[in-house]
């Protein structure tokens, strides 16, 4: 009974490490499809949403599955839990990740994102989301916290990107709407930096309750 509850922690473990893959590539080559609009990666990326979402599901129903008929308890009652907030979190960069693939098409003036940082936003969330992950994977509480430190340039740097936003209206250099687009783009950064540290701290207080 209990080396097949192992299995079914393992394969838990790596449908876990399969969709944190998937986030890292989504957020990636979202960024990428801002700065250079290839309508090829927006389409991978909407098919990345896609398998995250799905890998959610599954996720979602195996966590179900082993609360409902293991009744696990201590540790491993901690990891289906934690799993299942992890999951959570790793869906939701996915749909943000999407979300800024298909804003890439409203912004027409690219190198705005270099005048307004918010090319500097999309590597620091990047690198938050796979340190994340790589937390996860390697069950680093070191990096987990990194990845938690990190937020305050992220939160810092979408304020900048708010106020040079303004000082654009102010200058009346570019379109109202362009502008709005490029805010929600910051902002979905931000959630997605959110999101990371959601990760990070979820696992950071696993590890050290194994510890």
């Amino acid at each position: 009974m209990r080396a097949e509850f192992d299995r079914q922690l393992r394969i838990l473990e790596e449908a876990l490490l399969d969709m944190g893959s998937m986030c890292q590539q989504a957020i990636s080559f979202s960024g990428a499809v801002l700065i250079g609009d290839d309508p090829q990666l927006r389409r991978q990326v909407a098919d990345l949403e896609h398998e995250i979402s799905k890998k959610d599901r599954e996720i979602e129903k195996m966590c179900t599955g082993l609360l409902l008929r293991q009744s696990p308890v201590a540790g491993d009652l901690r990891f289906v839990s934690a799993s299942l907030k992890l999951v959570a979190d790793m869906e939701r960069i996915g749909g943000q990740a999407g979300e800024i693939a298909e804003l890439s098409r409203y912004i027409g003036e690219k190198e705005l994102l270099e005048r307004i940082r918010l090319s500097d936003m999309c590597c620091i969330v990047s690198t938050m989301v796979t340190e994340s992950i790589e937390a996860m994977v390697k069950k680093d509480p070191d990096l987990a916290r990194k990845v938690i430190a990190d937020d305050d340039q992220a939160d810092r740097l979408f304020v900048d990107i708010k106020d040079r936003l303004v000082g654009l209206i102010r200058e009346n250099r570019t379109e109202p709407q362009e502008i709005l687009d490029l805010l929600m783009a910051a902002k979905y950064f931000e959630r997605v930096g959110d999101h990371a540290v959601n990760i990070a701290r979820e696992v950071a207080c696993f590890i050290s309750l194994r510890a």
